[in-house]
């Protein structure tokens, strides 16, 4: 996955995706390499995004569980 693939999901400028993928490096909460996000710490990750995240995770649980 490209920064530029990122930004363009997010609607932010790549510099911006840069900038913020380089923090979350340096707290230890991934691992970011040339088109490769490894995910060190979910909790922590989680700790630091908006309350909107557990809003859409906890929705996306309750569809993907009424499937059949």
């Amino acid at each position: 996955m490209t920064q530029e693939l990122i930004a363009n999901m997010l609607g932010v400028r790549r510099e911006g995706v840069t900038e913020s993928a380089g923090k979350l490096q340096k707290a230890g909460l991934i691992e970011y390499r040339r088109g490769h996000i490894t995910v060190l710490d979910r909790p922590g990750l989680e700790a630091r995004v908006c309350e909107c995240y557990g809003v859409v995770k906890r929705e996306y649980d309750r569809l993907l569980v009424r499937l059949p």
